[in-house]
């Protein structure tokens, strides 16, 4: 009943910032909801046991800032995430207790921009990990839809994929420039979107480590972005194969290519007062390799080094080399791609890791990660530090493809739809939902 609230409450001195219901325990007896504060308290509630409240954090000696972001951890009773504008991320358990002390850590494990710790204490308490990650507010975090992998997005400007259980940097993007605001993985866990302060929408490949596309249609801060399961293909499609060379030497018959179906369907609702609907269509996905552009691309950088095809180097670099002593003698968990482990990435040298760019003044303006390390300064998020990379250092490189390189989209509907800034995407079976700071939650046939 939209005229009457099942619960209503008022807080003095605090606002809520975010919550998150537990689908996977809800039902008719129960209905645990989660609430994240300005002040850096959560608060547990159940809208149908109306006695069972709880509050961690409440003495705020965990973390002093706002809450930015809660979630119930996919397909469990009592696990939950915050993370905050410290740029901390904490694992609660919500049967435990927080302690009546400032938790006292213990480094579990750290790599590019990030560590994790675990907290000293006799007998389990809150918070049960606490994670450092990037540089500035920690804005939105997801879990992928096999609930294996975690996205964070921060305000230096990173998208950060880890191995949940182990841990481990899968994979990293930078924003062409400002902070990353939200996160949303496609529904079959291939790729990520993210918004943010450059007033575009980001589509990174997780299973390539690469960007593959950009959206420009936004003219204000991208807020919200969500993947829209219940359109497109519900098989994702597979990559072409190209057989042998002839192919690529023919030129496609205009009237034999097919327009190519729609495979992915997103949303994105800006502070620009617009919502955007935007197609990821299989020409964008897999673009066929146009020899003659390969090799434009193949000259060689200002130190001599070859810049290999765009192709080959973006798909290859799927991160940042790991800092030497972060446990690259760990194998991978088993069930983490071979792809992504520690081993290789700390294989990639900083040298082979030009970026592809248009011309030899631009490669000196903006320096590549190779001329970092030529230089004897050390890369960018050495071990321990929590370092923020330089725009203008990885711009032209994998992590931020300069915006020539990747495809721009454009979007499929851009319409105003508040009057103020919208805050909240959400796609259901029969409509879409959004809200605004104006207060009002709306749905859209």
């Amino acid at each position: 009943d939209l005229h009457k609230p099942i619960d209503k409450r008022i807080y003095k001195g605090t606002q809520p910032t975010c919550h998150d219901f537990n689908q996977f325990t809800a039902a008719a007896d129960t209905i645990a909801l989660l609430v994240g504060f300005s002040a850096g308290q959560v608060q547990y509630l159940d809208l149908v046991k109306k006695d069972t409240s709880k509050l961690f954090n409440e003495e705020r000696l965990i973390d002093k800032t706002k809450v930015t972001f809660v979630k119930w951890l996919p397909e469990t009773e009592r696990l939950f995430l915050a993370s905050h504008a410290s740029g901390h991320l904490y694992l609660y358990d919500a049967e435990q207790p927080c302690g009546a002390a400032a938790p006292q850590y213990n480094l579990l494990t750290q790599g590019e921009g990030f560590s994790v710790f675990a907290c000293k204490s006799k007998t389990p308490r809150n918070p049960l990990l606490k994670w450092a990650v990037g540089e500035g507010a920690l804005n939105e975090f997801a879990f992928s839809p096999d609930g294996r992998s975690l996205a964070c997005v921060s305000q230096d400007g990173c998208l950060r994929v880890f191995h949940f259980d182990s841990m481990l940097l899968q994979g990293m993007m930078k924003s062409y420039f400002g902070g990353l605001l939200c996160v949303c993985w496609s529904p079959d866990g291939r790729y990520v979107v993210t918004g943010g302060e450059d007033d575009l929408v980001t589509v990174w490949s997780f299973a390539e480590g690469r960007v593959v596309a950009r959206g420009h249609g936004h003219k204000s801060w991208v807020n919200a972005v969500a993947f829209d399961p219940f359109t497109g293909a519900a098989q994702a499609p597979q990559p072409p194969e190209l057989s042998g060379g002839e192919e690529e030497d023919e030129p496609p018959d205009p009237l034999v290519r097919r327009s190519p179906a729609v495979t992915y369907r997103f949303g994105s609702a800006g502070q620009d007062t617009q919502f955007c609907l935007w197609d990821l269509t299989e020409d964008v996905l897999y673009p066929r390799p146009s020899l003659s552009r390969a090799r434009t691309l193949t000259g060689s950088g200002d130190s001599g080094v070859p810049v290999p095809g765009l192709p080959r180097s973006l798909s290859r670099s799927n991160s940042l080399p790991q800092p030497a002593g972060t446990g690259s003698a760990r194998g991978p968990p088993p069930d983490v791609p071979p792809a992504f482990s520690v081993g290789r990435f700390a294989t990639l040298t900083l040298q082979e890791r030009k970026g592809p760019s248009g011309s030899e003044k631009e490669h000196k303006r903006y320096h590549s990660l190779g001329n970092i390390s030529r230089s004897g300064e050390k890369p960018p998020g050495g071990a321990g530090s929590r370092g923020r990379l330089d725009t203008a250092k990885v711009l032209g490189t994998a992590l931020c493809p300069r915006i020539h390189e990747v495809p721009l989209l454009e979007p499929l509907v851009c319409k105003k739809i508040a009057h103020e800034r919208l805050t909240v995407l959400l796609f259901l079976e029969d409509c879409i939902v959004t809200a605004c700071q104006e207060g009002l939650i709306c749905t859209w046939a």
